[in-house]
């Protein structure tokens, strides 16, 4: 077979695909994007026949540049956008709705009656997560309520959910297969980390009948085999993992304390965290990192809901820039003298604020802000928000600190030189960019080549992480404390509970 695999990479945006070799290195390469649909404030949905219809394009598009045909691929790996939640019928495999987005903010009332009824613990304690509408699990719960006769049909087992990854399973497989990974279901907010299965008492609690869930398996494992008349060739699903954590894996971040922070829509930064649960006692996650032979892996996350797609604000909302690319041109030229900042707070604030209700705001502005200041003070924002995530996530780990912190990055953003030196200034620590920036399908990709018996194991995989640019802090200190002591007052002045 010669080692082919091919790696679905389904994001929030867009759909991608890519045909990696026997040596790991990308052989074609499909991507397409898809519609967004903001039916109110706050809300965000996709229409799932989008996303099914955009990886089948991708997937044909990747196999045909890379000049293989389906017959050579040995495995299929899937990463996905994860707490995304769809629900389909088992019969037909026809979505019931919209799938509901991890940004859609419309079940923040549920969350704040859930902890007005002292329940946040009791999820937090088995799940590792915050009752924040991020979750799937109280889209899940909207859902049921929402839909005419939905309850009915998901309570006489007409109705199936899943995350992404699910989704796309049941498709490719004709239905055969309703699964998902560890990862994915550990993002639920009704899977129980520690005994690694679904918690009948959180399902109660949202009143979710545990009859639509999926079955769970370790994220290499066997996921069911793509039908034929799909891509060309039947082809085992070898690989599954949650986007966060196959971009993990793709940085080969296996040893406890190593931190990958992924930049794509939002920012997410994982800190492994080995066989230790380790419980935040500032507002962190902790998830399940991967599952491999049955061992659990676990990380503090720590998530950025806006990053990327601050700059697509940038463009699509302001205007005042051309393509994503055109940003860091324009901080470098903004004016150093002027302390402008953006609070993204677009759809909330997530780790370590977890504010559902705040929105954003610009502060410092003065008649010679421009659009490089605007442009500038977006790029920070995703610098400054890191830091937040790393100072918290030290407090938690308590095993390190920035000086001898070095992080991994991957996603779009990062293949802006200024940004990932402002990220390194305000870190005050290494950041390293590595050779293969299509980390998150890499990871996928390994899971299932490393299965199928044509990659690498871990070890060998780890050895083959190369790094492309080192960036050095360069800011002195009492730049960095100042910038630094600005954000955290926007941050204060932004907040839902501040009273001006």
């Amino acid at each position: 077979m010669g080692g082919y695999v091919l790696a679905i990479d389904q994001g929030t945006t867009s759909s991608r695909a890519i045909v990696f070799d026997g040596d790991q290195a990308i052989a074609g390469v499909g991507q397409k994007e898809f519609p967004q649909h903001f039916p109110r404030s706050g809300w965000v949905e996709h229409d799932l026949e989008d996303i099914w219809n955009s990886v089948v394009e991708t997937c044909r598009d990747a196999i045909l540049e890379a000049g293989i045909t389906a017959a050579d691929i040995a495995a299929i790996g899937i990463t996905n956008q994860r707490e995304t939640v769809a629900m389909w019928n088992r019969e037909t495999g026809e979505p019931v709705n919209n799938a509901i987005v991890w940004q859609d903010r419309r079940t923040a009332e549920l969350c704040d009656r859930l902890k007005a009824d002292g329940r946040e613990p009791l999820f937090t304690g088995k799940t590792g997560l915050l009752l924040d509408p991020y979750f799937s699990g109280t889209k899940i719960a909207w859902l049921l309520d929402n839909v005419d006769g939905l309850r009915a049909r998901a309570e006489a087992g007409e109705i199936a959910f899943g995350t992404i990854d699910t989704f796309l399973i049941w498709r490719l497989t004709g239905g055969a297969r309703h699964v998902t990974d560890a990862t994915n279901a550990s993002r639920t907010l009704v899977y129980n980390i520690a005994d690694n299965a679904w918690d009948a008492e959180l399902l109660g609690i949202l009143d979710i009948p545990e009859a639509i869930m999926p079955q769970v398996l370790d994220c290499a494992a066997d996921f069911g085999t793509a039908r034929a008349g799909i891509l060309g060739a039947e082809i085992p699903i070898y690989g599954v993992a949650g986007d966060q954590q196959a971009a993990t894996i793709g940085q080969a971040c296996f040893e406890p304390g190593m931190f990958k922070s992924t930049y794509g829509t939002g920012c997410f930064a994982l800190l492994n965290t080995g066989a230790d649960r380790v419980a935040s006692k500032n507002r962190m996650l902790t998830t399940i990192a991967y599952r491999l032979d049955g061992e659990t892996t676990y990380a503090l996350e720590g998530s950025i809901f806006m990053a990327g797609a601050s700059v697509q604000w940038l463009r699509d909302g302001l205007g005042i820039i051309d393509s994503a690319a055109a940003s860091g041109d324009m901080a470098a030229d903004a004016d150093p003298e002027q302390d402008v900042y953006l609070v993204p707070a677009f759809v909330g604030l997530g780790a370590p604020h977890w504010d559902a209700n705040a929105r954003g705001a610009i502060f410092g502005l003065t008649r010679g802000t421009g659009p490089n200041e605007i442009a500038r003070a977006t790029l920070e924002s995703v610098c400054y928000q890191t830091r937040d995530l790393l100072d918290a996530m030290h407090g938690d780990w308590g095993e390190a600190d920035s000086a001898s912190t070095t992080l991994r990055v991957d996603g779009g953003m990062v293949v802006s030189d200024w940004t990932m030196q402002c990220l390194a200034d305000i870190l005050d620590a290494p950041v390293d960019r590595p050779q293969v920036l299509e980390t998150t399908a890499l990871g996928a990709a390994w899971l299932a080549g490393s299965r199928a018996g044509v990659w690498p194991d871990r070890d060998g995989f780890a050895r083959t992480w190369a790094l492309e640019r080192k960036f050095e802090p360069a800011m002195d200190a009492a730049t960095r404390e100042r910038k630094y002591a600005g954000w955290r007052d926007a941050i204060a002045r932004t907040l839902s509970g501040h009273s001006a």
